[in-house]
């Protein structure tokens, strides 16, 4: 049987349990709904709505954390993208990682004690307002658009697979219903909402995740060398399948976008905001830090059991029916849990609609996360502390996020239409990139140098932001390439496919450079004052 035969088996067989799987999907959103209007009604002012009103735990929070970090990009691409690179996919893996040491080491404990809810607190307590609350606002919707993305192509994919969908109006129609329950979540739940919805969806993603692990190692007897060695014969490529190089090896430009992409990775986090807003959801510093040591532990366990998830596949199905089913490799995951079960078997299909149902789950809690974090920096910095100057009242505020949900969540179905086609990891490297240009150069400098002014944070923030925008624009993952969103023209010069090894730098650069060419004199009371209050917690909100 041809590779392409299998996986339209693969499809007709999904058809057959469609009523299952239509089932499975329908539980988990009617279960999130019900928790989201559950929270909904406990949201009274806008510290539930930004905040969760503060009454999460330690515990819950970095459960909360894992759900929001382990997102489409961890479960449908990192899978894919070991499956058909493997060594360089699980780069991957250890780039989203090791990253949490930079967030734990530098900016858990004093952005909990230096901010309220969003990024924009923390510089504009010794900043001017306006200015910097407007740069940081502008920096988090882009961010959080870029990492919407790569859910909404995710989610695209996913439920294509298992309604059998191939029309593009089909799979645009699954990215905005995707869309409209991210707007409901958000709108009604609030942080609350969305925590507890992030908190279910990371123990239904880690216990999915094990079932499929513990299956792949039975079927090797859990010998993981057996296993490597298989997925290595299987792929075609041989050794070479479980050493560096095969994706970013060949020539100097992609052994460059290799260190590019682990750039952003390791930096990214630090500056992801809707990471950040995690932390202003505990009752103080002590229990963020303690929050960001329970995502480790949960976070690093999945990324280990991602090398049964790629390689399992790599070893089970052939590179030719991966493809087949999706040219970036995102249904690595689902299409290893219906071959575990049985391509012909019933099982089959309920261990792929039980694995997709997840990966569903893990779609949805994200992108809700994420739009949370852009509507409250709207709302909170730029519509409250720049148009209203400070003086709008908290329901005034939590209706304007609600209303910039609706807008961001519109403008991501436009855009996650056009990104359908993309590696959900790739599109999430972006992000990464982004936040690690724009915002963490500013956070940084912000809580740990005394002579970072307004000017300066202006310019990092602009400077990262517009660069590494514009080198992705320029870039082979917008045109010039068989899978840019654009594969039919061809306006790239900016030759990597990730721009941190550049964008990243001049971050920084912008803000040191701003900083001393500034005539503004920084106010060393106001740092002395952030300064305590970040490393001590006094006069923490």
């Amino acid at each position: 049987m041809s590779p392409v035969q299998q996986t339209v088996l693969a499809a007709n067989e999904a058809s057959e349990h469609r009523p299952l799987i239509i089932t499975l999907f329908g539980l988990f959103v009617l279960a999130t709904l019900a928790i989201t209007v559950w929270a909904g009604r406990q949201t009274k002012d806008a510290a539930d709505f930004y905040a969760g009103g503060r009454q999460f735990s330690a515990f819950q929070n970095g459960l909360a954390v894992s759900g929001d970090y382990m997102s489409a990009a961890s479960f449908l691409g990192i899978a894919g993208a070991i499956a058909l690179f493997g060594y360089d996919g699980f780069l991957y893996s250890i780039g989203f990682l090791v990253a949490w040491l930079v967030a734990l080491l530098l900016v858990a404990e004093p952005l909990r004690n230096s901010g309220r809810y969003t990024m924009g607190d923390v510089l504009a307590y010794r900043m001017r307002q306006r200015p910097v609350r407007t740069a940081a606002g502008t920096s988090t919707i882009v961010v959080s658009i870029f990492y919407l993305l790569a859910q909404m192509a995710g989610a695209g994919v996913l439920v294509s697979l298992l309604l059998g969908i191939t029309s593009d109006a089909g799979k645009i129609l699954i990215v905005a219903l995707v869309g409209v329950l991210m707007i409901v979540y958000v709108s009604i739940g609030g942080m609350k909402g969305t925590t507890w919805v992030q908190m279910v969806k990371a123990v239904l993603l880690i216990g999915g995740t094990l079932l499929i692990t513990f299956l792949v190692l039975l079927k090797f007897n859990f010998n993981i060398s057996d296993l490597l060695g298989t997925a290595a014969e299987n792929s075609g490529k041989g050794a070479a399948f479980l050493e560096p190089g095969l994706q970013y090896g060949a020539t100097g430009t992609s052994k460059l976008d290799f260190i590019s992409l682990g750039i952003a990775l390791v930096l990214g986090t630090a500056g992801l905001p809707h990471i950040l807003i995690r932390f202003y959801t505990v009752p103080n510093a002590k229990a963020a830090r303690k929050s960001v040591n329970w995502a480790i532990g949960i976070i690093g366990g999945f990324y280990l059991m991602t090398i049964a998830l790629g390689f399992g596949a790599a070893a089970l199905i052939s590179q030719e029916e991966i493809i087949a089913s999706n040219p970036s490799g995102n249904t690595a995951a689902p299409l290893l849990a219906l071959h575990l079960g049985g391509v012909d078997s019933a099982w089959g299909a309920i261990l792929l609609a039980t694995i997709s149902a997840v990966a569903f789950a893990t779609i949805l809690a994200v992108v809700a996360g994420l739009t949370l974090a852009s509507s409250s920096s709207f709302a909170h910095d730029i519509y409250a502390n720049v148009i209203r100057k400070g003086k709008a009242s908290g329901a005034e505020e939590v209706r304007a996020a609600r209303w910039a949900t609706v807008f961001i969540g519109i403008v991501s179905i436009g855009l996650g239409a056009l990104a359908r086609d993309l590696n959900v990891a790739g599109l999430v490297a972006l992000a990464f990139a982004v936040a690690a240009s724009a915002n963490l150069p500013t956070i940084l400098y912000s809580l740990f140098w005394k002579r970072f002014t307004t000017q300066g944070a202006l310019w990092s923030i602009y400077g990262g932001l517009i660069v590494a925008v514009g080198l992705v624009l320029f870039s082979p993952v917008v045109s010039g390439d068989p899978k840019a969103m654009f594969p039919d023209v061809d306006f790239h010069w900016f030759p990597l496919k990730n721009p941190g090894i550049i964008s990243i730098p001049f971050g920084f650069l912008m803000g040191f450079l701003g900083t001393v060419l500034s005539k503004e004199k920084p106010d060393e009371a106001k740092y002395a004052e952030l300064e305590v209050r970040s490393l001590t917690g006094t006069g923490a909100h």
